[in-house]
């Protein structure tokens, strides 16, 4: 392309990014030789900068022209004011300082909105306006806090698994937290548009109880000894590190694939819990994985009462199931989740768990507005 412009920039809240300022963005990169994006928020707002900047470097990875930089601006918008304008110059220039642009100067800035001019005059750059009118892209950031899932589809898929609810269905051995987490997601997925993409998150433990369990197995036919049941196998605190490693991986990756609910069986809380059952206490590397999970918007626990111990083969604690719901109750409590226990047969224990998923939903998003 003939007539490119040296240096172009992008700023913008990007509270979260979307189809619009991609276009934006997509436009710069088409028609400069360098691209400056510079996310810019606030300490008030609810997305954290570092998760907007790295959301925008997953999407332009492709393109080394386009570099990608964040500043914290906590300053007020008042277009009417040269000081605050310049304050919001001084940061936008340390954001194209931070990036590999800082020895060109700007000579064209992107942008939809009617400040683009006097941000452009102040540049002495191009102004460059698109799609001011929102009609090729009617979307915005006020629209998509507001509600997320009317604008999944303009969302990326790392924006998306930020905004995911994750309902997360605990409980001890033998209680039903398969047979509910499943039920829950086929239901939400039965409701169609959306949430005919719930994912669901299965439970990585299992899978390691079976995989340890067969290699035992094989080991002891090889040897010529007696065939070893699932109270023969060890366990070790690595172990518990790898299950909370895997679950919240596939929970990651689940939450980038599906809809607004992602429905988990287990995670890494209840690795703690399962931890302490299995060693005799948590060990602070698995409780460090449990602290650094994304939010969830629900526990569910199951309750052991009303469900009778199935010996498939892979469990071995029918004598502590009720030590485990209680224990699941007191981690449940000292944390700043919500969370119901469910009782009954699978029908009411489904029943009860979408209406607390319908409540959430209702509650919305509740993101903190930007800085006006």
């Amino acid at each position: 392309m003939s007539g490119l412009f040296e240096h172009g920039l992008v700023i913008g809240k990007f509270y979260p990014p979307h189809a619009g300022h991609h276009f934006l963005i997509r436009s710069a990169a088409g028609s400069c030789r360098r691209v400056t994006v510079v996310a810019m928020a606030a300490d008030v707002e609810s997305i954290p900068l570092s998760a907007r900047v790295a959301w925008l470097r997953e999407a332009y990875a492709d393109q080394p022209h386009v570099c990608v930089t964040g500043v914290v601006d906590n300053l007020p918008v008042d277009y009417g004011d040269a000081d605050v304008w310049d304050g919001h110059v001084a940061l936008m220039r340390e954001g194209i300082a931070a990036g590999q642009n800082f020895d060109v100067a700007v000579d064209a800035v992107f942008g939809s909105e009617s400040y683009g001019r006097e941000l452009a005059r102040r540049f002495h750059a191009a102004d460059v306006r698109l799609d001011g009118a929102r009609g090729m892209f009617p979307v915005s950031g006020t629209a998509v806090r507001r509600d997320p899932p009317a604008h999944w589809l303009d969302l990326d898929a790392g924006v998306r698994a930020w905004f995911a609810k994750r309902v997360v269905v605990v409980g001890a051995e033998s209680t039903g937290t398969t047979t509910l987490s499943r039920g829950l997601a086929t239901a939400l997925r039965a409701r169609g548009g959306l949430h005919s993409v719930t994912g669901w998150v299965g439970e990585y433990g299992r899978e390691l109880t079976a995989a340890k369990l067969a290699a035992a197995r094989a080991r002891a036919t090889h040897a010529g000894d007696p065939e070893p049941t699932v109270f023969d196998l060890e366990w070790t605190d690595e172990d518990f590190v790898d299950v909370a490693v895997r679950q919240t991986a596939d929970e990651d990756r689940w939450a980038r694939l599906g809809g607004p609910i992602l429905v988990c069986d287990t995670d890494a809380l209840a690795t703690t819990v399962w931890q302490e059952r299995y060693m005799g206490r948590t060990t602070e590397d698995v409780a460090q994985l449990a602290a650094e999970l994304p939010p969830r918007a629900l526990y569910v626990l199951t309750g052991d009462a009303d469900v009778p111990f199935d010996d498939d083969g892979l469990r071995d604690g029918e004598h502590l199931r009720g030590w485990m719901t209680e224990r699941f109750r007191e981690v449940l409590t000292a944390g700043d989740v919500p969370w119901i226990e469910v009782s009954g047969d699978r029908d009411k224990r489904l029943r009860t768990a979408l209406e607390a998923v319908d409540g959430m939903l209702a509650d919305g998003w509740r993101l903190a507005d930007p800085l006006g």
